[in-house]
């Protein structure tokens, strides 16, 4: 584990290198894990996803995004464009000087179609897991559920019952998601976001788009199969919105399959 100065902040960042050296001739695809939103953290990749693709020669970044895990907490600086400048400066810091695959769980995934949208150039496909793009409707949703998350989260009532319901664990981290609101202006900026075009156009990379079948998310696959130039969308049945820790295994593979076609087509 360490950290690294990116602009103003430091940012928390955990490599893994690849285990299996890439064939004579070739590099290891480079992918970039992007945590989600307030309960979040790089530890969420680190136990899930990050050592099967290092195994699978794989060059593995993870990281905490500002106001998350143990990255810089800033009082402000918490629109999508300062997470997108956050990692372009951190992959430069850390030397990476060809296209990336960005694997986004949830806001991590907006920051991904962000990135991809800023710096087409650096972005080799997308994986979108239980994502959003970060169009006008995106902004409208999000700010809705972060005002109601800024009440509910500082209210001790509140987190007794969740205690009650679901364990102290899941209370402390709820507790912990509520400290990030009440310390920085996250909630209140984050929905000024600058947003890109609902048709999708700036997004010209492959994407792959995978949901829960049974999660709210899921409403989302006909806008994305309609509008992504390069996109596929694939529905996990039986599966609602915490594919990341409940379907590890199968995204795993089909990841990994994702990564391998298209670092394919890269290298061509």
């Amino acid at each position: 584990m360490s950290k690294i100065r990116v602009g103003d902040i430091d940012v928390h960042v955990q490599r893994l290198p690849p285990v299996v050296p890439p064939p004579a001739g070739e590099e290891a695809p480079i992918v970039v894990l992007i945590h989600g939103l307030l309960y979040d953290s790089l530890a969420s990749f680190y136990f899930t996803l990050g050592p099967a693709f290092a195994n699978a020669g794989m060059d593995v970044i993870m990281y905490d995004l500002r106001g998350h895990g143990k990255s810089s907490r800033p009082p402000t600086g918490y629109l999508l464009e300062d997470f997108v400048h956050d990692l372009d400066l951190m992959l430069g810091v850390l030397g990476v000087d060809r296209p990336v695959h960005l694997i986004g769980n949830c806001f991590g995934a907006t920051v991904a179609y962000g990135y991809a949208a800023s710096r087409p150039d650096r972005v080799a496909s997308i994986v979108a897991i239980e994502g959003t793009p970060p169009v006008p409707l995106w902004a409208e949703m999000l700010g809705d559920t972060l005002a109601d998350a800024k009440v509910n989260l500082a209210s001790e009532a509140y987190l007794a019952n969740l205690s009650a319901e679901h364990g102290s664990h899941v209370a402390r981290l709820t507790k912990a998601a509520g400290r990030i609101l009440q310390v920085t202006a996250l909630a209140e900026e984050v929905v000024r976001s600058k947003t890109i075009d609902h048709y999708l156009g700036d997004i010209k990379c492959p994407v792959f788009a995978v949901f829960g079948e049974d999660s709210p998310m899921a409403i989302q696959r006909e806008h994305m199969e309609k509008y992504l130039e390069r996109g596929r969308v694939t529905m996990l049945p039986d599966q609602g919105h915490s594919v990341l820790v409940e379907r590890t295994d199968e995204i795993t593979t089909l990841i990994g399959d994702w990564v391998a076609e298209h670092a394919l087509v890269e290298a061509e």
